[in-house]
């Protein structure tokens, strides 16, 4: 949804001003104060002058004044020193509520689902350019707020005593301010469009270094680093186009309301040259006259920056509120998606941050919430008409019907394309699902991607996903296991000979994604991490494809074992486990052969169901 109007992002700052009320008066109040303190010396420089010329007004003696100017300076060095301490604080708030908000906006997306904006896909690299310049762009244009009200209030409280002094030198102030409004209001639309497309410039560059970091050995394998980098190169010469006609035209404006001030103060001196002339102006008048005016035509200056953060600031939010509405499901299905926010209120929704903030308590941090273990064991698994269609096509799972018995190894299997993986994806809602209903014994599940972890699930993707720390780490993810469930987790996975050929074993760091492992160790990796979590129901997706014939063999064998046989509940830290049930994807014959029921999907939908030897042979035969 679009930002399509001046006055429709004012109420998203007002909810991030009014998240830490007291935080943001005392913000506020110490910044004006600072800009308002200067009031003073230009009344004492004025006093210190015309006690020079023989003219004072307080009779007070010159170092008294001197003496007198000093406190003043001190005082708003004072404020200057608390207000810094202030507003980092406040800074540092603001910035974290909006990534805080915009991070748990996307977490609570469908895990499979793609990041999108505007019809496209949005990386991990991507995305970054919207927590770090987006939202930087919201907290400077807020931070900027206090210097607009106090030079505002500095230029009436000056004006009001200029006016006094010479009202035809003191209305000349506004011409400025009149070009100045008449120049945004000519550009507006063309800050708006260079903003846009620095942004897009710079998105696509941190996008394709995520890329790069992600397809390392990709890169390598194919010799294509010259290629890569050309590229890389090209978007750089394009951000750094795009970002210079940014700059050039923030500093073409700034530079015009600092010329035509600058104009004026000359005029200004002519005329009050001729006033000192004519005796109608004293020398501390003067004095006071310029020390005032160049605070006034910094409000103009300082205006003329707002009027241009302001158009800035509103693509930073017409950007965010692209990324956070692209989760929306197609609009033939308006009203199966549990998840979608609307903008901006998720953007500025008031959640506690856990620091150590001034002038409030610091918040406790809450319990970490485990699923609830009290659930009976799987009996039976239900799936009832099961749809998911991506947006836009017709392509997915239509109405999937399923009855899964405890202990039962069944797999999926299918042509390339037949939907088995949306199936599972939908199955434990890291899609959402568009109608349809799964049941765990007699329970409807009613938040899938909540309820399908573990003890009640595990699962691996096609692409399993490693963090960069040790193998131990990623196996357990914090979980407590012994060391002989840890032992035997690995053995299962076919790991074992691998850890003992590592030089530190369990303890070896892995690097980032894992890229220190082969592509077979990472789906024992995670094979190991679903076992050693004892679940009820381990879901697979083409878990042997990395690996090589024996591998798998060994593999199948004491996954097929461990099914037939388990571990006695006496020896296992969660009893109900004991007798897990599989649902694996694999179109391997020696994984159809052993399995318990075969599914058959084609084209989205169930075509056939039976056992190896029910099914036609050219379906599970061949491979």
């Amino acid at each position: 949804m679009p930002i399509t109007n001046r006055t429709s992002i004012w109420k998203p700052l007002w909810q991030i001003f009014c998240y830490r009320l007291d935080l943001s008066l005392i913000d506020a109040t110490l910044w004006i104060l600072f800009i308002l303190i200067p009031l003073l010396p230009g009344l004492i420089v004025r006093e210190f002058f015309n006690t020079l010329t023989g003219n004072p007004s307080l009779g007070l003696p010159l170092w008294g004044l001197i003496v007198l100017l000093l406190a003043v300076s001190l005082a708003q060095l004072a404020c200057l020193f608390i207000a810094r301490i202030v507003t980092t604080q406040y800074r540092f708030i603001m910035i974290s509520l909006l990534r805080r908000n915009l991070l748990d906006h996307l977490l609570h997306r469908p895990g499979a689902e793609p990041l999108t904006t505007k019809g496209q896909t949005v990386s991990p690299g991507n995305a970054i350019s919207y927590f770090r310049d987006d939202i930087s762009q919201i907290e400077e244009y807020i931070a900027q707020f206090p210097d607009v009200i106090g030079d505002g209030l500095f230029t009436l409280v000056a004006i009001a005593i200029l006016i006094r002094i010479n009202a035809p030198m003191t209305l000349l102030v506004f011409l400025p301010l009149l070009a100045m409004i008449v120049v945004i209001r000519w550009v507006q639309a063309r800050v708006k469009r260079h903003r846009r497309a620095s942004r897009h410039a710079t998105e696509q560059v941190t996008g394709i270094i995520g890329e790069i970091f992600s397809t390392v050995q990709a890169i390598k394998v194919a010799s294509a680093e010259s290629s890569i980098l050309a590229y890389f190169r090209q978007l750089n010469q394009q951000r750094h186009q795009r970002m210079v006609q940014d700059q050039v035209l923030t500093a073409f404006l700034t530079s015009i309301f600092g010329n035509l001030v600058s104009l004026e103060t000359g005029v200004i001196l002519i005329l009050a040259a001729r006033s000192l002339q004519t005796h109608t102006l004293t020398v501390g008048d003067l004095s006071l006259f310029i020390y005032y005016f160049a605070y006034v035509t910094s409000f103009l200056t300082t205006i003329g920056h707002s009027m241009t953060l302001h158009q800035q600031t509103a693509v930073s939010f017409e950007r965010l509120a692209d990324l956070m509405a692209s989760d929306k499901i197609h609009p033939s299905h308006p009203s199966t998606h549990p998840r979608i926010h609307s903008f901006p209120k998720s953007l500025t929704s008031h959640h506690p941050l856990y620091l150590k903030p001034l002038f409030a308590p610091t918040p406790s941090l809450p319990a970490i919430t485990q699923p609830d273990r009290r659930d009976p064991a799987l009996q039976e698994l239900r799936v009832c008409n099961l749809t998911y269609l991506y947006p836009g096509t017709n392509q997915g799972i239509h109405n999937v019907n399923l009855a899964i018995a405890r202990g039962r190894f069944v797999t999926i299997t299918g042509p390339v394309g037949s939907g088995k993986t949306t199936l599972l994806r939908a199955l434990l809602g890291l899609l959402p699902a568009q109608s349809g209903s799964i049941y765990w014994n007699d329970r409807l599940v009613e938040d899938p991607a909540d309820f399908f972890v573990p003890p009640h699930c595990a699962y691996t993707p096609q692409i399993p996903q490693l963090f960069s720390h040790s193998l131990k780490a990623n196996i357990l993810l914090g979980l407590e296991r012994s060391e002989a469930e840890l032992i035997r987790a690995i053995e299962m996975a076919v790991f074992e000979n691998d850890v003992a050929a590592m030089g530190h074993g369990l303890d070896t760091l892995i690097g980032v994604k894992g890229v220190r492992l082969s592509g077979g160790q990472l789906h024992r990796a995670a094979a190991a991490r679903m076992v050693v979590r004892q679940p009820d129901l381990l879901v697979f997706d083409d878990l042997s494809s990395a690996l090589d014939v024996e591998t798998e063999q060994k593999l199948w064998t004491r996954l097929f074992s461990y099914h037939s046989h388990p571990v006695p509940k006496s020896k296992i830290q969660n009893p109900k486990s004991s007798s897990p049930t599989y649902l694996i994807v694999s179109h391997r014959p020696a994984v159809l052969e052993r399995s318990d029921r075969i599914i058959l999907l084609n084209n989205g939908r169930v075509e056939m169901e039976g056992t190896f030897d029910e099914l036609p042979p050219r379906y599970v035969r061949d491979g």
